[in-house]
């Protein structure tokens, strides 16, 4: 029987050392992070909403496009997917709803905010969290929506307090998550090194997450030996797909403004962009298919008729 995908993430999180994961935005994405031989892989809700819609990450995106745009992630991949689930959009009965649609998806965890609605972009201004039994009751719930499903769904609780209220605050959440069953917590926007540390010492038993925003965050960017040895076990790199994406398209539409085609080493060939789409493999499994009247093109992969 296959492994299902939450447990192949309990068994990273169980696993000694820090487990780096970027985080994808398309089923594109995904792939090339499974290519690249990452365990797991992150959701970006601040990159499905640029991809999906060009619109920032201010709670404009739906919880349906969400889904769907996890959906077609899911599938295209064997690696476990952590979800970006947002505030749970809404009260704790949303955050039921959330959860149950996540594990009919087949994500492998899903972590959620204590953000009010609409909710702002980690890192930016504007964010505000609502109050502490609020923020509480919504990972009891996310817990209860789980064991109500016979699912073993991984719960990152993340709070925006660091940012919102205090370091102070964002401890005091944190420990309460642990107490009534996250499985993960992450502080997002930690300032220092120093309460990076603080952070990874309450609640021993329960593994941490850095986010760490390229480009110009309020976290650190600490390298995978830093962060095992100040006590994080798994790291989110949120914008690196989508950020290295938007400048090599800038770049090419520059090229191609000059008459240009984009520069020798900054574009695969027709032939590695195929294998990366799956034609090969397709045009593989199209042979099992192939009727005695039709032949198979081995040169090229492409499917002849006999009648032609």
């Amino acid at each position: 029987m296959a492994e299902s995908p939450a447990k192949a993430l309990r068994r990273i999180l169980d696993s000694p050392g820090v487990h780096l994961g970027p985080a994808c935005f398309d089923a594109l994405s995904a792939k090339l992070v499974e290519r690249a031989g990452f365990d797991y892989c992150f959701t970006s809700g601040f990159s499905i909403s640029a991809a999906r819609l060009g619109l920032p990450d201010v709670g404009l995106i739906s919880f349906g496009e969400m889904m769907d745009q996890g959906r077609q992630i899911i599938q295209a991949v064997s690696i476990p997917i952590i979800a970006d689930g947002d505030n749970g959009y809404g009260n704790a009965m949303n955050v039921k709803r959330t959860i149950r649609d996540a594990i009919r998806a087949g994500y492998a965890g899903i972590f959620l905010e204590d953000q009010v609605s609409p909710k702002a972009c980690g890192h930016t201004r504007g964010r505000k969290v609502v109050p502490r039994d609020e923020a509480v009751m919504r990972i009891k719930a996310a817990i209860d929506a789980r064991k109500e499903s016979g699912s073993d769904i991984v719960i990152v609780a993340r709070t925006d307090s660091r940012q919102a209220i205090s370091f102070e605050e964002s401890l005091w959440r944190s420990q309460a998550f642990a107490d009534v069953g996250a499985d993960v917590l992450l502080i997002d926007a930690l300032a220092s090194r120093e309460e990076m540390k603080a952070f990874c010492e309450i609640a021993p038993s329960v593994p941490k997450m850095a986010n760490l925003l390229e480009g110009g965050g309020k976290t650190p960017i600490l390298n995978p030996t830093e962060l095992e040895d100040v006590g994080f076990k798994i790291a989110a790199y949120p914008l690196s797909l989508m950020g290295v994406s938007i400048r090599a398209m800038q770049n090419a539409l520059t090229a191609i403004k000059g008459g240009q085609i984009p520069s020798h080493g900054s574009i695969p060939t027709f032939e590695e962009i195929k294998e990366i789409v799956g034609f090969n493999s397709y045009y593989e499994e199209e042979k099992r298919y192939a009727t005695n009247t039709d032949q198979v093109s081995l040169q090229n992969g492409t499917f002849k008729s006999g009648k032609e």
